[in-house]
């Protein structure tokens, strides 16, 4: 990649271009040099792959520990009650993982609670099923096998 500084790489007092090499640099060691957090994956796959593997995912504004809205946390808050384990992203980090999720479900707000490899909604979904005794049985084999995982 290179950076021209000035305006459109206008020659400089000297009558020379300013151009600087912004690239892996030979000289800076390799743990500052930028780094991708993510694999290789793309977004659509890392959301079908959380699904997937996770009973419970919760893609969010914020983390479980840190929500950064009212209706993540609750959300979290109602899937505490029941002591499933709870995978969670941040949707705030990357707006390609924001996009790929909406996509993935075909739902344009956050949160969005996926069970058991299925959409679920968002936390009025979530609170509803909960008041009304839907999520103990959705979550109660879950919640089960995370006792027993717990306690061998």
């Amino acid at each position: 990649m290179n950076y021209s500084s000035g305006l459109g790489g206008a020659p400089n007092a000297n009558g020379d271009t300013t151009t600087t090499r912004v690239a892996a640099d030979p000289d800076t060691h390799q743990d500052f040099q930028p780094t991708s957090k993510i694999s290789e994956m793309s977004f659509d796959d890392i959301v079908a792959q959380d699904i997937k593997e996770h009973p419970v995912v919760i893609y969010m504004k914020g983390y479980p520990d840190a929500p950064r809205c009212g209706f993540s946390a609750l959300a979290v808050k109602i899937l505490k009650l029941y002591g499933v384990p709870i995978s969670a992203r941040d949707i705030l980090s990357d707006l390609k993982l924001k996009e790929s999720v909406k996509a993935y479900s075909n739902w344009p707000t956050f949160p969005q609670v996926f069970i058991k490899g299925e959409f679920v909604g968002g936390s009025d979904i979530i609170l509803s099923m909960h008041q009304k005794g839907e999520l103990k049985d959705l979550l109660g084999d879950i919640a089960q096998e995370g006792e027993q995982n717990g306690s061998s």
